[in-house]
């Protein structure tokens, strides 16, 4: 097996890797730190599509890391940036929060209910019988239907709660359409990613916290992998799966020399 080349670029996730329910991961500042001050390109990606980069950026100075927000990739910036190269200045129904509706508008789109070309289902807290009941009925009608990310559960403090994959499938069971889903493991989430930061996958690589999206992220799109056990994944889930990391370690703190 060919070794690979030194890592010049790092993509990492950002909850369960460098922070958990709102609590910086030990050792996360410190990584980031090492970052900035190597020079290297480095992403914090997130498929949560709720905020805008500027609202992650502020929420992540608040716990001591500084990320700036040019380094900063949500599944909503993927989502805006795969229509914008489908079909520039189009129109879509949007189900989702502010970091959804500011990334379709920075890139010329309209947003309607009136024969929209997309129905775009992203993270909300508040999704609404009604919105859904309008996505049915639009996307029974010809609307092409695309979703931020498939994950089906978010963190929370008080447990588990649906995320948008829970709700396309609803939405897929009333219409007997299935959406693209842009976010992570589409490797065209990581793809964007390396482009935005100008790297190439040989000499990168991709921290996260769970297999079947943030390793299997980064292993398709040929990346390096490193599955941190400060998340969702204890290390009696990786044998389920049929793929592995390159390596696992305990947390971050464990690839600030690596830097």
């Amino acid at each position: 097996m060919a070794e690979r080349k030194p890592i010049e670029s790092w993509l990492t996730d950002m909850d369960g890797v460098l922070m958990h329910e709102g609590i910086p991961v030990p050792g996360a500042d410190t990584f980031i730190k090492r970052l900035r001050e190597s020079g290297k390109p480095f992403l914090v990606l997130t498929n949560n599509s709720i905020y805008t980069p500027r609202d992650l950026q502020a929420r992540l100075s608040r716990i001591g890391l500084d990320v700036p927000t040019e380094a900063i990739w949500t599944s909503a910036l993927a989502t805006a940036q795969f229509l914008d190269d489908q079909r520039p200045g189009g129109t879509a129904y949007v189900i989702g929060e502010a970091g959804l509706t500011t990334a379709l508008h920075d890139i010329g789109y309209v947003l309607t209910d009136h024969d929209p070309d997309y129905v775009v289902l992203g993270e909300t807290r508040t999704y609404s019988f009604e919105a859904l009941t309008k996505a049915i009925r639009l996307i029974n009608n010809g609307a092409r239907f695309i979703a931020t990310n498939p994950d089906e559960t978010g963190p929370s403090a008080q447990g588990a709660l649906p995320a948008t994959g829970s709700v396309a499938a609803l939405i897929t069971k009333a219409t007997g359409v299935d959406p693209y889903f842009v976010g992570k493991p589409n490797p065209l989430m990581m793809r964007h990613g390396l482009n935005v930061i100008g790297a190439h996958s040989e000499t990168s690589a991709m921290i996260g916290d769970r297999m079947d999206t943030d390793v299997l992220a980064g292993l398709e799109a040929g990346m390096e992998t490193f599955l941190v056990l400060t998340g969702l994944t204890r290390p009696s889930d990786i044998e389920r799966h049929p793929f592995r990391p390159s390596r696992v370690v305990d947390s971050i703190a464990d690839l600030v020399d690596l830097v």
